[in-house]
């Protein structure tokens, strides 16, 4: 085996063991990601705040959806527990330009009895990491600094970290009550979906 031959097999190797380090290295993410994920997913932090924050879900022509009415209803439980004085809700519109995601949820709300001096509407967010940049400029805006999260249970420990990142804290969370998916396939899919949105905004792609 000449020289050139032993350079493109050592070569060869190593690239080999940069490849394995870096599956070994995205396997751990995943692992360890997805074991805190459903660790703070099983949380439910009744610390007093200044905010509980709503992350959005759909909404039907002014209506919420099953999902996004869960999430109100548990912050309207938390609310009149006298977790916090504010409840924000989050969200812009999709299909229907007419409403948004928080809008729909401010009014459900204030239906439900909230008076509308402790509620905020953020109505712009387009996905969940915006929907957090978005908080925390109204939360700052009115002098509020620790938060309630609440969303669905796998959804959760992402939304702590972009509030967190944005400067608010401490951050809190109380996910919908039963909204761990059901099943092992389900749950899965759902830690290992949520686990690839935080490993994007953590590169800096989403």
């Amino acid at each position: 085996m000449n020289a050139d031959s032993v350079s493109r097999h050592l070569r060869r190797r190593w690239l080999l063991w940069v490849e394995a380090a870096a599956l070994l290295t995205l396997v751990s993410f995943f692992v360890l990601t997805g074991v805190r994920i459903a660790h703070e997913g099983a949380l439910q932090e009744l610390n007093s705040a200044d905010a509980i924050v709503v992350f959005g879900a759909a909404e039907y022509a002014g209506h919420p959806s099953p999902v996004l009415r869960a999430r109100l209803d548990h912050a309207f439980d938390l609310f009149r527990k006298g977790i916090a004085p504010v409840v924000i809700t989050t969200g812009g519109a999709a299909s229907d330009p007419r409403f948004s995601e928080g809008g729909v949820g401010s009014n459900y709300l204030k239906h439900r009895g909230i008076p509308e001096r402790n509620l905020i509407a953020e109505t712009q967010g387009s996905d969940t990491a915006q929907s957090a940049v978005r908080v925390a400029v109204i939360m700052r805006a009115n002098g509020l600094h620790s938060c309630v999260a609440v969303s669905d249970a796998y959804h959760v420990f992402r939304i702590k970290r972009l509030l967190e990142h944005e400067g608010i804290g401490p951050v809190y969370v109380a996910p919908r009550p039963d909204s761990r998916p059901h099943g092992v396939v389900q749950r899965t899919y759902a830690v290992m979906r949520e686990a690839s949105s935080y490993l994007l905004w953590k590169l800096g792609m989403t």
